[in-house]
């Protein structure tokens, strides 16, 4: 009887992750230990208050508010707020960018983020950077340019965006690259403007404003 053949055993594959350059691995750590730091020493700020910070700069207020206006004023006027129409670009394009970076960054929320928090996508699940502190500068950005207070629209931005890292729900980096990233698209969102009423008549009438705003 001839012995049974034995083959060699397969050998387990193996995942590991990508390395991590030890810059940036080393900024991420710091930023990991200051926010800590932060969410800690501000745990006695009042969660009601920090969660209407975050209410108050929540998409699901801001994209679909401005739509309507914008729906409401076609059908009620034969001009079109050209401030509306800007600021629903600009939200637009805020969904694509955050959308966007936070599937290729991918970096994890803080641990210590309460299970109390909507989320409308999976891209939400990923913390970078954070959409809140985007969307605020871009509102906060824009409306200044169009002759809002803007002591007050960006004390309001930068208080949602804090709020953010003290509820737990983002590190700092987050909130400073969001905030980052609400500035240009508010600047971008300006441009697009200044292009639709260079060719929209029915927004050539109230472009004014736009022309000295950035």
């Amino acid at each position: 009887m001839a012995p049974a053949s034995t083959s060699p055993p397969a050998k387990a594959q193996v995942t590991t992750a990508p390395a991590k350059s030890p810059l940036v691995g080393g900024l991420a750590d710091l930023d990991a230990a200051v926010s800590l730091r932060l969410h800690a020493l501000f745990l006695p700020v009042p969660r009601l208050l920090l969660k209407a910070l975050e209410v108050a700069g929540d998409g699901r207020i801001w994209l679909p508010v401005p739509i309507s206006l914008l729906l409401i004023s076609t059908t009620t006027s034969s001009k079109v707020s050209p401030l509306l129409v800007g600021l629903v670009a600009g939200l637009v394009l805020d969904i694509l960018f955050v959308g966007a970076a936070k599937l290729i960054v991918r970096r994890p929320r803080p641990a210590y983020n309460a299970t109390d928090m909507y989320v409308a996508v999976a891209a939400d699940h990923w913390s970078f950077p954070s959409g809140h502190s985007s969307r605020a500068f871009l509102v906060a950005a824009f409306l200044a340019a169009g002759g809002f207070p803007r002591e007050a629209l960006f004390l309001w931005a930068a208080s949602t965006s804090a709020s953010r890292v003290l509820l737990g729900r983002h590190y700092v980096l987050d909130v400073v690259a969001g905030a980052c990233l609400g500035v240009f698209e508010a600047w971008l969102s300006s441009l697009l403007l200044r292009a639709m009423c260079a060719r929209i008549s029915f927004l050539i009438a109230n472009q004014t404003m736009w022309e000295t705003s950035w």
